[in-house]
């Protein structure tokens, strides 16, 4: 027997609802109460006037029309428990109890559940009190700027502030005129990918639905006021099924089993907001029932039939009745909206063009809309969603975008870019060369990682495939540390690619694997458009990638890279030949972008005992590029200009010299009975490697055997045919002829490189080579210097010090950490590190000298030699810095002159800086740009806000600070006599001259230079 349906709400949520409804058998009529003029007699589907409000009428309304099913969309009457009354009048209710819906009605309860249960959320507070509500914005460390109003009555719900202030002025229209709400939470506005994940629920089960991303913004481009959501689309390209499968485990089935033991089942839609941040999954909020515009594009992608799906979850059969969805189809709704929205908007216009977008077999659900005459004329905000169901993404929205245009009402807002971000993604899945005719890459339709190439398609006769796997190894952790993903991915497509044209091969397809503790989203897209660029420029497919999440295996922030390419060439022209290189055969050289393969191993360790780190400036004249910026440098893609001259049959062997040296990787191409010799002086040897061979107080032998020394593939050719050969490659390519095959060496070495350093003196600013005091790895160091740091409390760079203080290469011992303040979890943190601590409150001193004297007596106790100061609140006085002048420290969130009046993010966004950052410097009674140590930059974004910006120079002084210590502990920078900075240089000349003697180095000043000052 069919049931009559009644459902309450009269948006397109419940549109979409009935209409869903009204396709089961089971289902003999659908009321909406009350409705709109799209829920108005039409077919099995009407309005009904009934007062939704009154409980004891609806009950009374479901018992004079047989009704067998209540559907709720309203949250606000979920909340105000018409679910527990309807239920205990006997009517069959789909939705949860008054107590289950807290989760979305009492964001204090919510959160509260979450930080009971171990599941992340943002940080947050709840207040009664405007004052201490905006005193906690004011005063935190995070950017407390989401203002929520506790209940559903609250006419603004959420309020994300554009700063502290606005988010203080929403706090007191909220609390002071008693008019939205009595309580406000106060949250940490994250960052990152936000989307909907929703599932059904029986109080046990969880079956989970496709996710959907709405976009709350207005206009296109995410700009403009926040809405009620102006179009949504489903399923989310760029959420991985891994990441799904943990959305399920670890957020909604963790929440729906934390219900049910604290006593309270859940039963009914379960949707949560998530952020994907750079630390995870977080829950932003819970709705208590579809999302709109979320339910648009989620029920026309259910298969099962709606009605059953909801009996399973009422009666707890859910488990023997998943919902399955459409796999191949994506759903795209686009919201038209009333002129003014969300304020204030005129109603009663007419509304034309409706049935010309059904004829283009679109749904349009109704929300803001009556009948008036016959008419159907805007009764809301919101209006109409126009919703396009097909096989992808663009086609959808291109779909849904014809039936705007088919609809007219006066003044209709709309957005045309809804999945902007998912068409970006889907627009970098898969690449072809550009130019290439022939039609060889398909996906899969049959699910799972896989993909076909049409081998045939592509013009071989005889083809031989040829395929390589390859990692990054140390780069890789190199890239990670310098938190730069955008040459990763092209890195490892030109490894790849570059080895297997060593057989003459041609690149087919490429597939990537990458492995992580936590997923990011931003650090992966990042690196697959890295991989896709590469693809493009090597003339080969991109099938796609693999990833997976590893818990416990990575830290955060770590991951692991992996590609996989595979090639073709005909089976005459396969190139490696060993027996074919002989005597009188010419070598010629092509340029590297620098450094390759196992050389990152022995990068590491010569920055471990250097003064630089991978943010410092690049040595030698790289411009403004730091030394993390020259190290990854990505491998040159050798494929498009190399393949035709090694298919001419011109050219008897090819390496690209990757993992190994330059001396191992001519080896693997050489016969037996031949040697090779180079001469260093007939190529270009970039910088980086005579720093290199200076720093890692190298050997030759060391440097041919480590690195490439600027010389990033070889061929072998004929002599007669050599100059010919270079002149084709060098159209593309820079190149050189650098050396001959001849008779074995009598050293007994395959391959000899002459003039070596004299090419590495040659090709170095002279300052590298001969000005730099460079302490040798194998020369014991002194003792280290003892360091004290001072805080005040959170938010220091105590925890850079530490770390850096444990490094190898450190020239400095963190021996003691004082605060004035105690129970701080700075001092936990440090008496976890094993490091001594002492509370002096300065609270309890009659006057700065006492406070600073008692300092003072216990930095002798423990004979410290330099001070740190870490987020210190205290001024000290003139003796104390009298005393230890040349030996404080400290970090300023500005590039000098500091910032005395005033906040330096502010004035730096106010003034339109491109550039900010942070100061090392020595601490004197009298600021001076002349006591600099180090600077740390950071760029200033057209987005920036003065918390994301603090961040962000935060990050920098966590960098810059340890970089100034080594310099002050090692020696290489002193403050001079007149307060200003010097560093120590010591020339090679000079300690000839007094070999007998000590070595002592004239100091020379540090002049601030005009562009050291933004």
């Amino acid at each position: 027997m069919a049931d009559r349906v009644l459902v309450i709400g009269s948006g397109g949520r419940e549109h979409a609802l009935a209409w869903k409804l009204a396709q089961s058998p089971h289902v003999k009529h659908v009321f909406v109460a009350p409705g709109n003029a799209g829920t108005a007699d039409n077919g099995k589907i009407s309005n009904s006037a009934v007062l939704v409000s009154n409980h004891t009428i609806v009950t009374q309304f479901c018992k004079d029309h047989n009704i067998g099913l209540v559907l709720v969309g309203q949250e606000a009457l979920l909340a105000a428990g018409i679910v527990d009354d309807l239920r205990a009048a006997g009517v069959r209710c789909f939705g949860p109890s008054a107590k289950a819906a807290q989760l979305a009605s009492n964001t204090s309860f919510a959160k509260a559940f979450l930080d009971r249960h171990g599941i992340p959320t943002a940080r947050w507070k709840a207040f009664t009190n405007p004052q201490e509500a905006c005193r906690f914005i004011i005063s935190t460390d995070f950017p407390a700027r989401v203002v929520r109003a506790r209940g559903p009555a609250a006419r603004k719900e959420v309020t994300i502030a554009a700063s502290k202030e606005e988010a203080c002025r929403a706090v007191q229209e909220i609390m002071q005129d008693r008019m939205f709400g009595e309580m406000v939470v106060i949250e940490e506005l994250l960052q990152g990918e936000e989307l909907s994940c929703l599932c059904f629920t029986d109080g046990v089960t969880v079956a989970s639905m496709p996710p959907a991303q709405a976009h709350k913004r207005l206009l296109d481009g995410d700009q403009g006021p926040n809405t009620g959501g102006m179009g949504a689309y489903c399923p989310v390209p760029q959420v991985p099924e891994v990441l799904l499968e943990k959305i399920n485990d670890a957020i909604l089935q963790h929440v729906v089993d934390s219900m049910r033991q604290e006593g309270t089942a859940y039963v009914g839609v379960l949707q949560t907001g998530l952020m994907l941040t750079k630390d995870g999954v977080k829950i932003l909020n819970f709705k208590c029932q579809f999302g709109d515009p979320q339910c648009q594009v989620i029920l026309p992608l259910l298969k099962n039939d709606f009605y059953e799906v909801i009996q399973a979850t009422i009666d707890g059969k859910l488990c023997s009745f998943m919902p399955a969805w459409s796999e191949n189809s994506t759903a795209v709704c686009v919201v038209m909206a009333s002129p003014g929205y969300p304020g204030d908007y005129d109603k009663g216009m007419e509304v034309t063009g409706l049935l010309q977008a059904k004829e283009l077999g679109l749904q349009v659900f109704h929300a803001g809309t009556t009948l008036k005459d016959s008419r159907v004329v805007t009764s809301g905000g919101r209006v109409l969603s126009i919703t396009a169901v097909k096989e992808d993404l663009m086609k959808a929205l291109a779909e849904a975008n014809r039936g705007v245009a088919a609809i007219h009402f006066k003044g209709a807002t709309y957005r045309k870019d809804i999945g902007h971000r998912g068409i970006r993604l889907l627009k970098q899945s898969l690449y072809v060369s550009k130019g290439t005719s022939r039609k060889r890459c398909y996906h899969s339709e049959v699910g799972g990682f896989a993909g076909f190439f049409d081998l045939k398609a592509s013009g071989y006769d005889d083809p031989i495939l040829v395929s390589q796997t390859k990692g990054l190894g140390p780069k890789l952790q190199i890239a990670q540390v310098c938190k730069r993903h955008d040459t990763i991915g092209q890195d490892l497509v030109a490894m790849c690619v570059n080895d297997i044209l060593a057989q003459g091969a041609e690149p087919l397809f490429f597939l990537s694997y990458f492995a992580c503790g936590k997923l990011d989203v931003e650090v992966t897209e990042t690196i697959k458009e890295g991989i896709a660029e590469a693809c493009r420029n090597a003339g080969c497919a991109y099938l796609g990638r693999e990833m997976t999440e590893v818990t416990g295996m990575y830290s955060s922030g770590e991951y692991d890279l992996a590609g996989f390419v595979v090639g073709a060439v005909e089976r005459g022209q396969m190139l490696l030949q060993l027996q074919r290189a002989d005597e009188e055969d010419v070598l010629i050289g092509l340029a590297s972008s620098r450094i390759h393969g196992r050389g990152f191993s022995i990068i590491r360790k010569i920055l471990l005992m250097s003064s630089l780190h991978y943010s410092s400036p690049a040595p030698g004249s790289c411009g403004d590029k730091t030394l993390g910026d020259v190290l990854l440098a990505p491998a040159k893609m050798y494929s498009p200009s190399l393949l035709p001259v090694l298919r001419s049959g011109h050219v008897k062997a090819f390496a690209f010299i990757a993992e190994e040296g330059l001396l191992e990787g001519i080896s693997r191409i050489l016969p037996e009975h031949v040697s090779a010799v180079l001469d260093a002086l007939s190529w270009k040897i970039p910088e980086i490697f005579c720093w290199l061979y200076k720093e890692g107080n190298l050997s030759e032998e060391e440097m041919a055997q480590m690195f490439n020394c600027g010389i990033g593939a070889i061929l072998v050719v004929q002599k007669e045919l050599a100059q010919h050969v270079l002149k084709d490659i060098q159209r593309c390519e820079e190149a050189w002829l650098i050396g001959k095959v001849v008779a074995p060496c009598h050293t007994g070495s395959h391959v000899e490189v002459e003039n070596l350093l004299e090419a590495l003196q040659l090709s170095s600013p002279q300052h590298l080579l001969n000005n730099t005091v460079v302490e040798s790895p194998h020369q014991p160091r002194k003792n280290k210097v003892k360091v004290a740091v001072l805080i005040s409390g959170t938010g220091t760079n105590l925890a850079a010090l530490i770390s850096y203080a444990k490094e190898p290469g450190s020239c400095a011992q963190v021996v003691l950490v004082i605060s004035n303040k105690s129970g701080v979890e700075e001092l936990r943190n440090a008496a976890r590190a094993g490091i001594p601590t002492r509370v002096i409150d300065h609270k309890l001193y009659g006057s700065r000298s006492e406070f600073d004297s008692t300092i003072d007596q216990v930095l002798e106790e423990f004979a410290v030699e330099l001070i740190c100061l870490s987020g210190f609140m205290r001024i000290l006085s003139s003796p104390f810095l009298r005393k230890w002048k040349g030996k404080i420290l400290n970090a300023s969130p500005s590039l000098f002159p500091p910032i005395r009046d005033g906040n330096a993010h502010q004035q730096a966004l106010q003034s339109g800086f491109k550039v900010t950052g942070c100061t090392v410097h020595f601490v004197l009674e009298e600021s001076s740009p002349k006591a600099v140590i180090h600077q740390e930059p950071v760029s200033v974004k057209a987005d920036d806000t003065e918390e994301t910006l603090s961040e962000r120079v935060k990050e920098a002084e966590c960098r810059a600070f340890p970089i100034a210590l080594q310099l002050v502990a090692s020696g290489a920078v002193q403050l001079g006599a007149d307060g200003k900075t010097y560093w120590k240089q010591e020339s090679q000349s000079l300690c000839l001259q007094e070999e007998k003697r000590d070595c002592t180095s004239s100091p020379v000043a540090l002049e601030p230079q005009e562009n050291d000052v933004v």
